[in-house]
């Protein structure tokens, strides 16, 4: 998953806005983790409306408060905003846990033709590896809020290692029987579609890739 932003930097939306700028540093954020690219703009209305249930939907998957574990959750803020202002206003209230692309980043707009975002807010689930797990999870997180990720996290075969012993790593039988009919609702793509993205609801993005 880090190679997705090998070379770039990422930040973490802390006071001290730490910087993820080495391969390392990248990699022991996001390996092993499901990653969701949370597309969206402080100006959106629509976003405006989605952002309290996505903040609840990671805070109770990702803090101590509501678990007695993180789970393996990254969420990269992939801004949209016309300006650096307005990112860093929309980001002041969001989860410190959160992680960004620098404004001056390109990478922002790239990723946005790369999975085909053509309306705000859209969420898209990553699985560890990069591939496509969903491309666009917003209405499934406003219908289903955290339940949604046993889902992915079955559907992505995501192994919590810290719970295995060395002989079960390699275990590769179907851990439930709805495992089969997960795997089929969340196929991996091979590459991105060029056609609109399969997300429900928000406005159009129009021009802004």
């Amino acid at each position: 998953m880090a190679a997705l932003f090998s070379g770039r930097v990422l930040i973490r939306n802390n006071s001290d806005q730490d910087e993820l700028d080495t391969e390392e540093e990248l990699s022991r954020r996001l390996e092993n983790r499901l990653v969701l690219l949370f597309f969206g703009a402080g100006g959106c209305p629509e976003c405006q409306a989605f952002v309290p249930t996505l903040k609840d939907f990671f805070v109770r998957l990702t803090d101590e408060f509501y678990v007695l574990r993180a789970a393996q959750l990254a969420l990269v803020y992939v801004s949209q905003d016309p300006t650096e202002e307005q990112q860093d206003q929309f980001l002041r209230d969001m989860p410190k846990k959160w992680l960004f692309l620098p404004f001056q980043d390109d990478l922002r707009m790239d990723l946005g033709r790369r999975f085909s975002v053509e309306r705000l807010p859209a969420v898209v689930v990553l699985k560890p590896g990069g591939e496509v797990l969903t491309r666009d999870a917003a209405d499934e997180i406003r219908r289903l809020g955290p339940a949604c990720f046993a889902n992915w996290q079955e559907a992505a075969e995501l192994l919590d290692r810290s719970f295995l012993q060395p002989e079960d790593l390699d275990d590769q039988a179907p851990r439930s029987l709805t495992d089969p009919l997960r795997r089929r609702k969340y196929r991996v793509d091979a590459a991105p579609r060029g056609g609109p993205g399969d997300g429900a609801g928000g406005a159009g993005a129009g021009g802004l890739f």
